[in-house]
């Protein structure tokens, strides 16, 4: 079944450790954190004091997914702090590898992240050694924007280069994800939705929730 990864994004941020009650109660699988710095993008949200805070309000799974240049000055924070996965951008560090072996070092997942317009090509070396490939399918910075439709076939190509290598990659999808965009991107082969405003702003939280699950995996 597909995991759904709420975006804490969306929630309310004065009262945190309930909005996670919320999601859990209603079905979701992992919590998605958003950390931005202002820099890599043109917003600013959180760092590993929040995550830790938060850590003990749930035992759901925490995906933290850093857009911030020089990713590799936070690991050991995010670590401490309770995150079961960092994922990281291609855009943002120069050695990639060594992140990606640092983060499982310290006993948890590693993923990758791609803007847009970044090319899967600049994932095929490191490929084989992360958990999980994160496509933005919207420009990465604020919640609520609008799907980037030509991101469907980059999630095709990218789950025909995960069956190559015949590993077990997650392909998770950020932005714009909703009750329509979900069955396509499922049907391209992602089996992680991150959906913030679509699930935190739906009248029934749990209705949403099961939409999106709704779909088979191909």
């Amino acid at each position: 079944m597909t995991i759904i990864a709420p975006s804490i994004l969306s929630a309310d941020f004065s009262r945190l450790g309930e909005e996670i009650k919320r999601i859990e109660e209603a079905g979701a699988d992992w919590v998605h954190i958003d950390v931005m710095d202002g820099r890599f993008v043109p917003n600013l949200t959180f760092g590993a004091p929040v995550v830790k805070k938060i850590r003990p309000h749930t035992k759901m799974f925490f995906d933290c997914h850093l857009m911030v240049e020089n990713p590799e000055n936070y690991v050991e924070d995010f670590v401490a702090a309770g995150a079961d996965m960092i994922v990281v951008h291609v855009e943002t560090t120069k050695h990639l590898h060594r992140l990606i072996q640092s983060i499982h070092e310290h006993g948890i997942k590693a993923g990758v992240a791609l803007n847009p317009a970044t090319s899967l090509s600049t994932i095929e070396e490191i490929l084989p050694y992360v958990d999980m490939v994160l496509i933005m399918s919207v420009n990465p910075g604020f919640g609520g924007q609008q799907f980037i439709a030509t991101m469907v076939k980059k999630i095709a190509c990218l789950k025909e280069m995960i069956t190559k290598l015949q590993r077990d990659v997650f392909i998770q999808v950020d932005g714009g994800i909703n009750a329509q965009t979900a069955k396509q991107v499922i049907d391209a082969g992602a089996n992680v939705l991150v959906a913030g405003s679509f699930i935190y702003g739906a009248q029934d939280i749990k209705k949403a929730i099961a939409e999106l699950k709704s779909y088979p995996l191909i």
